[in-house]
C-alpha cells in the first residue's frame, strides 16, 4: 500500500489586501491601459482578467504574447509584493518566461498566480491564463528578487 506525499503551498499572505485596493493601484499605468482587472484574492492565489481586444492584440488580430506576459508579470509582481513588509522591501522581476499554448482572438483571459517558492530574497511564481473555457492559453514562471530597502 503505497500513500501519496503531501504537497503544500509555500506560505502566501496577502497582508489584508483587496481587491479594490489592486485595482486602484492599476489607474494611470500600463496595467490599466491594457484593462487586467483584478478579480480575487484567494487564500493562497491572485486572480485577474483581461480583455482580448484592440488593446491586446497583434496584427493578425490574436493575443499578444507580449500581453499574456505583461498580466502573468503583474500577477506575480503584485502576489510577490503582497508577500513582504512594504516598510522594509520590495519586490522587482528578476526573470520571467511564458509558454504560448492557444491562441485567443476575442472575449477574456483570466490569470491565477500561485506561488512554487517564496524565500527570505527570492520567490518563484507560476500564473496559468485560461480562456472562457478554461482552456489554458498561457503558461508562465516569474523569479522575483525581494530586496531591502535602504
Amino acid at each position: 500500500m503505497s500513500t501519496k506525499p503531501t504537497i503544500t503551498s509555500p506560505s502566501f499572505k496577502t497582508n489584508g489586501v483587496s481587491v479594490e485596493q489592486l485595482n486602484k493601484l492599476s489607474v494611470n499605468n500600463m496595467v490599466g491601459h491594457l484593462g487586467i482587472e483584478f478579480t480575487e484574492v484567494g487564500e493562497d492565489y491572485l486572480c485577474a482578467t483581461m480583455p482580448v481586444d484592440h488593446r491586446t492584440h497583434q496584427p493578425m488580430g490574436l493575443l499578444h504574447g507580449g500581453a499574456s506576459v505583461a498580466l502573468a508579470e503583474t500577477l506575480g509582481s503584485v502576489a510577490a509584493t503582497c508577500c513582504v513588509n512594504l516598510n522594509t522591501q520590495y519586490c522587482v522581476g528578476l526573470e520571467i518566461n511564458a509558454n504560448h499554448i492557444k491562441s485567443a482572438r476575442e472575449g477574456i483571459v483570466t490569470g491565477k498566480v500561485t506561488p512554487i517558492h517564496i524565500g527570505k530574497k527570492t520567490h518563484v511564481w507560476e500564473i496559468r491564463i485560461t480562456n472562457a473555457m478554461s482552456e489554458l492559453i498561457c503558461v508562465s514562471r516569474i523569479t522575483m528578487a525581494v530586496i531591502d530597502k535602504r
